[in-house]
């Protein structure tokens, strides 16, 4: 159950930052890093958290990768460049989670949060419910700050994505 779940995560998650990302590539250069009051302040910012913080993710559950000691490290300054990692990220996610064992996912794992040094130590699966939950969240703020941009912001709902890929989450 959590095999397939994951792997419907993970196609979801490629599919709305692309659509997030198609949109933020419409706008001004000059909008990207432009201060929007989000949590991490600029587009730019707040994506650059994104990816951060999913190869931050990466790493403790794969044990390779490189991963920021920051959560709001500014990997790519640069639109482009952030695109091209995205996408390499999000199918760096998809694949490894088809990698998995449906036994995987209740494995527990340990590592040290970045905001709190100290151990901790929980099962795979609510540690992958948390990185895509944490996607969402963020990729609400680009969606609103695209939109006070008076830029069209593209719906990212899961309903539309699961019609569009003919795919039902489990």
């Amino acid at each position: 159950m959590y095999h397939e779940t994951f792997l419907a995560f993970a196609a979801y998650n490629a599919w709305a930052n692309r659509r997030l990302y198609e949109a933020v590539s419409a706008l001004h250069p000059s909008r990207f890093n432009e201060d929007r009051g989000l949590f991490f302040g600029s587009l730019g910012k707040t994506l650059n958290h994104l990816l951060a913080t999913d190869r931050i993710w990466m790493a403790r559950f794969t044990g390779t990768g490189d991963a920021p000691d920051r959560l709001d490290a500014v990997l790519f300054p640069e639109f482009e460049p952030l695109r091209a990692a995205r996408t390499a990220e999000d199918a760096r996610i998809a694949a490894w989670i088809e990698s998995r064992r449906e036994a995987d996912f209740a494995v527990p794992f340990t590592y040290r949060p970045i905001t709190d040094p100290r151990d901790v130590t929980q099962r795979l699966a609510p540690a992958l419910f948390h990185l895509f939950n944490h996607q969402t969240h963020h990729r609400g703020q680009c969606h609103a700050a695209l939109t006070g941009l008076g830029a069209s912001a593209p719906s990212l709902d899961m309903i539309l994505f699961q019609r569009e890929a003919g795919r039902d989450v489990p």
